[in-house]
């Protein structure tokens, strides 16, 4: 398997740094700043690229930064939310031509879900850097899955820039395979604990592409980082993560969206955020969801006045380091719903989403419903998580 990765740890070239903002020893430097470290490599080569906001170098786009640069960019390749990040959750994204750069844009989340052969004939090496949060049910791990499959298709190889895990821990239980679907692929629990390079690795070492294909790639790895280390997103990956407290909730409170309850969609707070109309006279603390062009434009009881918690001032710090996805405020929740049998109910609203294939099990669903402890729950999930901690060792890059 080894011989399809190689890893780069070569000098950073501080020029991309902002003005005025000297790196500080011990600072994390992600691999798209490391500049010195694939410049050369990409001299004289066609490039293809996987890009959207989160794609900066300092804090300008990797794109518009290579194409100033001199660097050949053929072809940007946009996942959901499209490569300028203005698509909302779930919305079809058309190809352009990007008005910056002057350079076609292909989106991969529309009609079109991996780079055709016509499309990776015209590069030499495809570039992959986009910004995850570490969650089985962000998309952005099936593009990488998607990317890598057209270049091992095509003969190609992968460059990833690679950037650090907000939520590097791993948790829940892991993805019974008969319930794969766009939210769920892999046999991973709901945080898998690895950044986009190691996941590159585990993909091409459990034989997860197609036929078992191996893709070449190689690593840009992350200077300075470890699992257990906070680490703040420049830039939010997406409409509805767009602070850093949504980013460390998104993993227990994702869940929701196969429940009535919101999570705040349609307000300029989601994810950090929990109710529901019915839950009137149990909370005092409420928000109204409304039309948000760009972030939700239906969202889930929209125009009605939702009460419920309020989780914005939550100790983050702890959330994460407790290593947990927390999953008392679904118990909670569903203790506190006057409907019981609408909690899961999917037809109620095409908003709501499917509890088991966000959880990856039937039984969380059940184990809610019959009033299980977290422990019990908890309980549920073994052996598979031990045996996926195990397993991913193998592919670590960056020390626990």
């Amino acid at each position: 398997m080894w011989k399809f990765i190689t890893l780069i740890l070569l000098p950073f070239c501080f020029s991309f740094l902002p003005a005025g903002k000297p790196v500080k020893p011990g600072t994390i430097i992600t691999g798209a700043d490391q500049t010195a470290a694939y410049l050369p490599y990409l001299k004289g080569k066609r490039v293809g690229m996987l890009a959207n906001t989160t794609s900066i170098i300092g804090n300008r786009s990797i794109a518009d930064s290579l194409h100033a640069l001199g660097v050949n960019i053929k072809v940007i390749f946009g996942p959901e939310h499209g490569f300028r990040g203005n698509a909302s959750n779930g919305a079809k994204v058309g190809d352009e031509i990007d008005p910056a750069t002057g350079i076609p844009v292909i989106s991969l989340y529309g009609q079109k879900r991996k780079p055709s052969a016509k499309d990776m004939a015209g590069i030499d090496i495809m570039i992959f850097d986009v910004q995850d949060v570490g969650c089985r049910f962000y998309t952005y791990i099936n593009k990488l899955a998607d990317i890598m499959e057209a270049c091992a298709e095509n003969n190609k190889e992968l460059l990833i820039l690679d950037r650090p895990n907000p939520n590097g821990y791993v948790d829940g239980p892991v993805l019974d395979m008969k319930l794969t679907s766009g939210i769920g692929k892999f046999p991973i629990p709901i945080t898998h604990g690895m950044t986009i390079g190691e996941f590159a690795q585990m993909i091409n070492g459990e034989g997860w592409l197609p036929g078992k294909q191996k893709c070449k790639i190689k690593v840009i790895t992350v200077k300075h980082y470890a699992h257990h280390m906070d680490y703040t997103l420049p830039v939010a990956p997406s409409p509805n993560l767009n602070t850093q407290q949504s980013i460390l909730l998104y993993p227990s409170l994702c869940l929701f969206e196969g429940t009535i309850i919101s999570q705040g969609r349609g307000t300029h707070m989601p994810f950090t955020v929990l109710g529901n109309p019915d839950l009137k006279g149990k909370y005092t603390f409420s928000f109204t969801p409304v039309s948000i062009p760009g972030m939700s434009e239906t969202p889930l009881h929209q125009d009605k006045v939702c009460y419920g918690l309020d989780l914005r001032q939550y100790d983050m710090t702890a959330l994460r380091n407790s290593g947990k996805v927390n999953i008392q405020w679904m118990i909670e929740m569903y203790k506190a719903y006057p409907f019981k049998g609408k909690f899961f109910d999917m037809s109620q609203s095409k908003q709501m989403g499917n509890i088991d294939k966000l959880a990856g099990t039937t039984l969380f669903k059940q184990q809610i419903i019959a009033g299980k402890s977290e422990a019990e729950i908890r309980k549920s999930w073994e052996p598979q998580l031990s045996a996926y901690k195990t397993m991913r060792k193998k592919y670590l890059l960056y020390p626990e």
